[in-house]
Formats: structure tokens, C-alpha cells, sequence
């Protein structure tokens, strides 16, 4: 017999339940999400954001954060006096400028998302890409107009060593990693683009799923024309599409392409301007952002 009567907890279960084969679907796999845009300035965003990783962790999953800090390398700069330029969409960083950027990602921005996740627990670890040798760069010599051009201690990642942060997790702690590499050829240290480290780490840890929290809905059908999202596209449809695409979506799509084209199962680009965007993305039906998918899950 069923009884009838409304309990009040009773939608709170109906959505468990709609969670449930995405909760089977994604234990005990890896996430990467790439934290960074308006979600790293808002302080109800970040506590919302802190949340959702947590919840991952507890529900079986293995998160990893990857994260740069445009906006507050930008303001630290100018409190340092050091004029911020860019060039081909990326920030000139001279030696002056690396030492502000290592001090705000790994003694600013590291920290307090560190403090915000574990305020739930002794879950977070720190570690930057210098740690463990976890990411190695080269210089990035970005071409503009047919030349090669300086960009000062800007690099490209030329190998992942995954021990320490596959280590963490293997210890039922959450790595946040700042986007900064050892350098290959020198003593020194790069700044690198944190999409694109959290791509290169996605891949090499074999991750089930890349998330890159931006300040869109997504990646747009046919912009500044229509706001209509492209909900889902192959690793073929969106290599056409990139010469099309703006300058700050481009190396999120390219870090989403290197991912799947890397054994990842699926790359999203989601709305970080939505309190708990990373749950809505892997646990409804719904979804909200752009996701990319293998060519062979789909049509190319």
C-alpha cells in the first residue's frame, strides 16, 4: 500500500535519485576542473564552488583543481607598480612579473581555495606545478603576423610527471594545482596558461572528464548573432570551428580538444557564474554548458 501523504523532504529525494546513475556512472573516476573567471572573485561563488568539489569527493569521485589567477595577478601587478601587457592574448611576464605571479598563485590564491575546501575536512593539498617536477615547460613563443615573439617567462608544457598528484588522491585528498612549471632547460620557473595545464593533466592522469568553468553559458552557435549554446560537439566539429572562435574561448576549446583527443572521455566548458554549475553539469539531465566528446561517441 502507498500511503499518500506529502512529505515535505520528499523533492530533496526524487533529485538523489535523478543523481543516482551519474553517481554510479562516475565513482571512482577522476574529474579535473579547471577553476578560474568570476567564480574566483565572488566570494558566494567560491564557497559554492568549494561545495560542489567536496560533494565529488564524497560521492565517490576523484576531484583534481587545476587553477590560474588573471585578475589577481593583474591587481598585484599594478601594486607592485609592474605595467601588465599583453601579447596574442597572453600576459608578457617578465622576471619582475614571475615572482608577483608565483607569490599571488601559489601564496594567494592556492591558499584560500585550500582553506575554503577544507573547511569540510582535512581533504585540500596544495602543490604547484614546480612540485614533484609535476609540470615541465619550455618557452612559449607565440607567433603574431608570421614572427615569433617574446613573451618572457610565458611556457609550454613539455611533460607531466602525474606521482604526487595520483599519490594525493590515491590518499582520498583533493589536489589543487597552480599553474605554474619547472622549467626543462634552466633554474628558473614558467607561468602557464591554466586551461591548458588543466588539459595536459586531464590527460595524463586519464581523467573521465575535464571541466573549465568560464563566464559564459558556453560555446555560442553563431556569435555576437544568436545566444544559443551548442549543447554538444565532436573533437572534428570543433577543430573546424576554431579558427572562428574569440580569443579568450580559444585555448579553452583547444585544452577541451588536446583532452578528449587524449583519452578523455568528455571536456565541458560550464558557466562559472552559476552557484554549483559543476553539480548541474555532471548530475543532471539537464547539463548547462558546452561538451565535448571523442569523435567516435558522435558525428564528426
Amino acid at each position: 500500500m502507498t500511503v499518500t501523504r506529502k512529505h515535505t523532504a520528499l523533492p530533496k529525494a526524487q533529485i538523489l535519485i535523478e543523481a543516482l546513475p551519474w553517481l554510479t556512472r562516475h565513482h571512482g573516476k577522476t574529474v579535473v576542473i579547471k577553476f578560474g573567471g568570476n567564480a574566483m572573485v565572488d566570494e558566494d561563488l567560491k564557497a559554492a564552488f568549494a561545495q560542489d568539489v567536496v560533494f565529488l569527493r564524497h560521492a565517490g569521485l576523484k576531484p583534481v583543481v587545476v587553477h590560474g589567477g588573471g585578475p589577481q595577478i593583474s591587481r598585484a601587478l599594478k601594486t607592485h607598480g609592474i605595467v601588465s601587457e599583453f601579447k596574442a592574448g597572453l600576459r608578457v611576464t617578465t622576471e619582475d612579473a614571475m615572482d608577483v605571479v608565483r607569490m599571488v598563485l601559489a601564496g594567494q590564491v592556492q591558499r584560500e581555495l585550500v582553506g575554503l575546501l577544507n573547511r569540510h575536512g582535512p581533504l585540500a593539498v596544495g602543490l604547484t606545478g614546480e612540485d614533484a617536477h609535476t609540470l615541465t615547460a619550455v618557452k612559449h613563443q607565440p607567433e603574431i603576423d608570421g614572427e615569433l615573439v617574446d613573451i618572457g617567462r610565458v611556457g609550454e608544457i613539455t611533460e607531466i610527471d602525474t606521482g604526487a598528484v595520483e599519490a594525493l588522491l590515491a590518499d582520498g585528498r583533493i589536489p589543487v594545482v597552480s599553474s605554474i612549471a619547472r622549467s626543462q632547460d634552466d633554474h628558473h620557473v614558467y607561468n602557464v596558461n591554466a586551461d591548458t595545464a588543466a588539459a595536459a593533466l586531464a590527460a595524463a592522469l586519464g581523467a573521465e572528464t575535464l571541466m573549465v568553468l568560464t563566464d559564459v553559458e558556453g560555446l555560442y552557435e553563431d556569435w555576437p548573432n544568436s545566444d544559443e549554446v551548442i549543447s554538444r560537439l565532436t573533437a572534428s566539429q570543433l577543430e573546424k570551428l576554431l579558427p572562428e572562435l574569440s580569443s579568450g574561448m580559444v585555448p579553452k576549446m583547444e585544452g577541451c580538444l588536446h583532452a578528449v583527443r587524449g583519452g578523455v572521455n568528455t571536456a565541458r566548458v560550464i558557466d562559472g557564474r552559476v552557484q554549483h554549475s559543476i553539480l548541474l553539469e555532471i548530475f543532471t539531465d539537464e547539463g548547462i554548458g558546452t561538451m565535448v566528446v571523442p569523435d567516435e561517441q558522435g558525428e564528426s
